[in-house]
């Protein structure tokens, strides 16, 4: 049996295969890259996959009630939590996704599960009300979040972690960055309002839009009159706050966002670095649409010995791999793939980094520490210990006398952590 081309058991199909990669292990983003997705249909099985990995507990905690004992195969048990997702959703829709659902369970493992699907979901809409008061009463299904990871977020925010939580399984915002080299921001309003796209203004380069649109409906984004940047990110131009002419090193530069930006605030001499070249390649790509050039490496920030020419730079911007806790909602397989332990692991790459990365920093320099993690082992913990380590480093305000910046996520941007560190001269 074909399913028809624009059909919802073809995206519930295809978004089947994207999650059972990602509980295979595989990251989302890859996942999704790698998928035999007809071009038209993207959207679709993006919103599907994105919206059961964002409630992933919860899913899994209603499965577990339907159906007690383990499936043993697994393209139907994500078929099961990609239904039971859109059923909670869209109830208007359950006709629909009921049978799209069997449709698709008659083509997996010659059919051995089609009835169970069908009987599976229509006890589920028999007993919804019950079905969902005990999701809600269960702690991880209720927040759809891991129980280790929501309890790291209340000790790190005990006046926010639900807030936290709460944007964690909400919908991104879509945030520009307006190119001053080619235009102010109120003239790139003005153009997207033209084009029948709704913004708001955020500060400094950004604009936020009411409604995310694809790229190509962007006035200029080809041309490079703007680029797509969370406003959160776009704060570490303004904290590192390089003067033109500097030497300014983007440590793990990768895809290019803050690199660009600083690059449109100032004419630099910089150099930026990724470890891995695939993704190195991306940070020309993009400088090469704006119209910007770097010197762009693919190497180790942590091992100077073999990129380093012996110039030390004036600034530098260290935005760190991290557990990614602050985006999570951009990148949900993160908060199920993920182990309390990688915590400790990704803290200590952090740390080679950083003590690498200040042998590189001229006297009198600043560096700019960064992650998009909520978790403190990463940041303000990360940064104490630094300061202690080494003699010659003092911590700078990033706002008036603070000494860290938290952006916690929110409607208007993602989560951040920056620390501004001075090297003595």
């Amino acid at each position: 049996m074909r399913l028809p081309p624009d059909s919802l058991a073809l995206a519930l199909l295809r978004a089947a295969d994207v999650l059972a990669s990602v509980l295979h292990g595989r990251n989302l983003d890859t996942a999704l890259a790698t998928a035999e997705i007809p071009a038209g249909m993207r959207p679709a099985v993006m919103d599907l996959a994105y919206s059961t990995l964002r409630a992933y507990g919860r899913g899994d905690f209603l499965l577990r009630l339907l159906v007690p004992r383990p499936l043993s195969e697994l393209r139907v048990r994500v078929l099961l939590l990609l239904a039971l997702d859109r059923l909670e959703r869209m109830p208007e829709t359950a006709h629909t996704t009921v049978d799209q659902a069997v449709h698709v369970a008659a083509l997996l493992s010659a059919g051995r599960y089609k009835g169970l699907v069908n009987g599976v979901l229509r006890n589920f809409l028999r007993r919804r009300d019950e079905l969902l008061s005990r999701a809600d009463a269960e702690a991880e299904s209720r927040m759809r979040h891991p129980g280790w990871w929501v309890d790291k977020i209340r000790a790190a925010h005990p006046d926010a972690w639900e807030p936290v939580l709460a944007a964690g399984n909400s919908h991104p915002p879509m945030t520009l960055r307006v190119n001053l080299r080619r235009g102010s921001v109120a003239a790139y309003a003005e153009r997207l309002t033209e084009a029948g796209i709704a913004s708001h203004f955020l500060g400094g380069a950004a604009l936020r839009l009411d409604r995310p649109v694809p790229v190509n409906r962007l006035p200029g984004f080809a041309a490079g009159d703007a680029s797509v940047q969370d406003w959160g990110a776009q704060q570490a131009a303004d904290l590192l706050a390089p003067r033109p002419g500097m030497r300014v090193l983007d440590a793990c530069a990768a895809p290019g966002g803050k690199t660009a930006h600083l690059l449109e605030q100032a004419d630099l001499d910089l150099v930026a670095l990724d470890a891995d070249a695939g993704r190195a390649s991306r940070i020309g790509e993009n400088l090469s649409r704006l119209g910007l050039a770097a010197t762009v490496l693919a190497a180790d920030c942590r091992r100077p010995e073999f990129w380093w020419d012996g110039r030390p730079f004036d600034r530098i911007l260290a935005d760190v791999p991290c557990s990614a806790s602050g985006v999570v909602r951009r990148h949900p397989d993160a908060k199920w793939l993920r182990r309390v332990e990688d915590i400790a692991g990704f803290a200590s790459r952090q740390r080679e980094i950083l003590d690498a990365l200040w042998r590189v920093l001229a006297p009198g320099g600043t560096m700019l520490y960064c992650t998009c993690s909520v978790f403190a082992e990463e940041n303000s913990e990360q940064v104490a210990a630094f300061v202690a380590r080494h003699a010659d480093a003092r911590r700078l305000p990033t706002a008036g006398p603070e000494l860290e910046k938290h952006y916690l996520p929110d409607t208007d941007h993602d989560g951040f952590y920056y620390a501004l560190l001075e090297k003595s001269a």
